[in-house]
């Protein structure tokens, strides 16, 4: 099934489920750039938000607010009793440090999954997974291989790739181009977070039988390419766009009901 296919598909069922709830479940997104990426997510996430019945709230914030003010807007929604979840939009201003707001938000009301303590796991890896499992791609004992080592993407993609009992190989900037071919020629399981145009192409060789997900998003004076050129020759390769950006909203409206039920002691 298409991602897009997909991803209608999970949403009338979680509307359904929504539906049935003795409460609204609700979430706040917290901006402070104006940048056009991240204006972009927040849109596509307000719209998700209001297709399944879900009550969300944008509270946007001068660039120069200082990092205690915007701790204290933080510590407001952490004792918020009606609020499920909270994502605080990246990127945040130089002024601001990133890590003591992400520590900041209630792992209960982590939706992004990005707090050591939060029981919910990072969108983008669960969302690949979640539908990479309804495709019935196997897992078990293959060879899988993560090209990018961010803590937003890479490293918890190599880490639910383990869990699911992969062989797993991270490469990066500083892997030789003769191991990134011998490594990318025996993967069963791709997936690239580099942010480089069309970095797989034909130049690699590929398993017929392997699977791509690309998560990257590049934008061309021919439009967004992702960092997997279209049409490589694998069994199954993700789109950009309408590819992993669609999983990652999805997974976080996910995370908000696990984090609802979480709360309602359900």
């Amino acid at each position: 099934m298409i991602i897009k296919e997909y991803v209608q598909q999970q949403k009338e069922l979680l509307k359904e489920e929504i539906a049935k709830l003795e409460r609204v479940p609700s979430f706040i997104i917290m901006q402070v750039n104006d940048d056009a990426a991240s204006c972009a997510y927040v849109k596509g996430k307000i719209k998700d938000a209001n297709e399944v019945g879900i009550n969300v709230e944008l509270k946007k914030f001068p660039i120069d607010i200082s990092e205690e003010e915007l701790l204290k807007e933080i510590d407001i929604v952490k004792h918020n009793p009606n609020i499920d979840g909270l994502i605080v939009q990246m990127p945040l201003p130089k002024h601001i440090n990133e890590e003591r707001i992400k520590l900041a938000v209630d792992p209960s009301q982590d939706i992004d999954g990005f707090h050591p303590m939060s029981k919910l796991l990072p969108c983008t890896p669960k969302g690949i997974i979640d539908y990479l499992k309804s495709e019935n791609v196997n897992f078990v004992g293959k060879n899988a291989v993560v090209i990018g080592r961010s803590n937003i993407v890479g490293k918890p993609m190599a880490k639910l790739l383990l869990r699911e009992h992969c062989n797993v190989t991270v490469l990066h900037s500083r892997t030789t181009r003769e191991d990134m071919a011998f490594y990318i020629k025996h993967a069963d399981i791709i997936v690239i977070a580099i942010g480089k145009t069309e970095f797989l192409n034909e130049s690699f060789e590929y398993k017929p039988s392997a699977v791509i997900v690309d998560v990257g998003i590049n934008r061309t004076e021919e439009g967004l390419k992702g960092d997997a050129k279209r049409g490589l020759p694998v069994a199954l390769q993700t789109p950009v766009p309408g590819g992993v950006g669609l999983l990652t909203r999805l997974t976080l409206l996910k995370n908000l009901m696990d984090a609802y039920h979480n709360k309602m002691g359900k």
